[in-house]
């Protein structure tokens, strides 16, 4: 009887390994040639990302679960001049290019072809670390509203208050400059990816009132 249920339990154990083994395999993996996604999750603090170095953390951290962990990645993310240091642009954080999503399409050539209405971006190509299609207008939660902090050109948003949510350090007063990764919805720049409009907040829930849930993109500077 001992040795029956020894046999039993072997058994389970070793069909339990093959399912795992079955899953891990069906599971898609990133084309090595990706260099640019949406993070499939924020950080859950609102805007607060631990400023830049945070923000870049989590695009490295993401990155690395699925074994693209290997490249240096950055946030697409602007910055105001604050204690001594000089304004940042998201543009100037990310390389040189050419980026290329999850299933190794480009969708920009260089910083110039990013920023231009020749750029391969949109809710089918624009896609997270994992694969999948973000949220957009009409999907529910719509979660098109990117966090970015810049205006149309890369470059630091400006205007008459602080559109980066205190350097991306906070999760209550303040507004971040958004983009619409799908290229629809309401604002100044509706079909713009990285500058369609300030979000209503810096919290969690203000970000989703506006459409959001604090998701940022990530580029591979090399």
């Amino acid at each position: 009887m001992y040795k029956s249920i020894v046999l039993g339990v072997a058994a389970s154990a070793a069909l339990a390994a093959a399912a795992f083994g079955v899953q891990a395999q069906d599971k898609p993996k990133p084309d090595p040639k990706m260099s640019f996604f949406i993070t499939s999750e924020g950080v859950g603090d609102g805007a607060n990302l631990g400023g830049l170095a945070g923000a870049d953390k989590h695009c490295q951290t993401l990155a690395a679960r699925v074994g693209a962990g290997r490249k240096t990645w950055r946030a697409y993310l602007s910055a105001d001049a604050a204690g001594g240091q000089p304004a940042v642009n998201a543009r100037d954080r990310i390389g040189r290019g050419p980026w290329y999503n999850f299933k190794g399409e480009m969708v920009a050539r260089d910083v110039a072809d990013l920023h231009s209405d020749a750029n391969k971006l949109g809710k089918e190509t624009s896609l997270t670390e994992a694969g999948a299609v973000v949220n957009g207008r009409g999907d529910t939660p719509n979660q098109h509203d990117i966090l970015t902090g810049s205006a149309l050109d890369g470059v630091l948003a400006t205007g008459a208050s602080n559109l980066t949510c205190a350097n991306w350090t906070s999760n209550g007063e303040g507004s971040a400059q958004v983009g619409h990764h799908d290229r629809t919805g309401g604002g100044a720049n509706p079909t713009s990816w990285n500058s369609a409009h300030p979000s209503r907040g810096c919290s969690q829930a203000n970000l989703a009132a506006s459409g959001g849930a604090g998701k940022f993109y990530c580029f591979a500077t090399r």
